[in-house]
């Protein structure tokens, strides 16, 4: 699969594999010159419990809507 560079120096990583390997916009990464090769890895990132909690969140649409505000609340703090 071929991908062209701009002028930037960016590269877009085809939405196929971004969707097979769950990246996100604002996912880090490091580039590693392997001598033949230049690898992208994911850099693991500490999420906070607000973060944690939107991640769960993530493809449920509408379905804590009909919680209330202290059930809401000892979810995010994984009561």
């Amino acid at each position: 699969m071929g991908m062209l560079m701009n002028s930037k120096g960016q590269v877009t990583v085809p939405a196929e594999i971004r969707a097979k390997r769950g990246w996100h916009p604002g996912d880090a990464f490091e580039i590693v010159d392997e001598g033949d090769e230049v690898v992208l890895r994911p850099v693991p990132q500490e999420e906070t419990r607000g973060e944690r909690f939107a991640r769960s969140l993530r493809g449920k649409g509408t379905a804590n809507m009909d919680k209330s505000t202290d059930e809401l609340m000892e979810m995010l703090r994984g009561e």
